[in-house]
């Protein structure tokens, strides 16, 4: 049972999550219960301090599970850890999905002849343009590589 089908016209972020909510506390999906409702809580937290960026919420959450998860395997907890990447999963069925590197390429490639970067010195105007296009579909630090990979060569 996985997130419901994104139609961004009709529904928000917050919506689909009350919506599964609801689905998973009918099905006694506990576990999938708890993690939608720490993902409900931050959501509604980030939007109480403003028009916030839903799909960065659920990034920076993603990243919180994920270094939890290490943290316990480090710490020799696998089954927290395996807790926490169970929670990491469910954050990324609701995230769009990431672009290639073939695709974020590309759009380096655009950004980088539009603000006529010729050096690394001017990879935060390329970052500037790439990111407005990327919009929340890959990192930053992803861009940023691939930016001064590009300049360089």
């Amino acid at each position: 049972m996985g997130p419901q089908p994104y139609d961004g016209l009709r529904m928000s972020l917050t919506d689909r999550v009350k919506q599964d909510l609801t689905q998973a506390m009918k099905a006694g999906a506990k576990d999938r219960v708890g993690a939608l409702r720490l993902i409900l809580s931050e959501l509604q937290k980030d939007a109480k301090e403003g028009p916030g960026d839903e799909v960065a919420v659920l990034r920076r959450e993603r990243k919180r599970r994920n270094e939890a998860a290490t943290a316990f395997r480090d710490g020799g907890r696998p089954d927290l850890a395996d807790a926490e990447e169970a929670e990491a999963a469910i954050i990324e069925g609701y995230l769009p999905a990431e672009l290639s590197d073939d695709e974020l390429r590309a759009i380096v490639a655009a950004a980088i002849t539009e603000s006529g970067a010729t050096s690394p010195k001017d990879a935060g105007q390329v970052m500037k343009l790439a990111m407005a296009q990327v919009a929340g579909r890959a990192d930053g630090k992803r861009v940023s590589a691939l930016a001064q990979e590009a300049l360089r060569g």
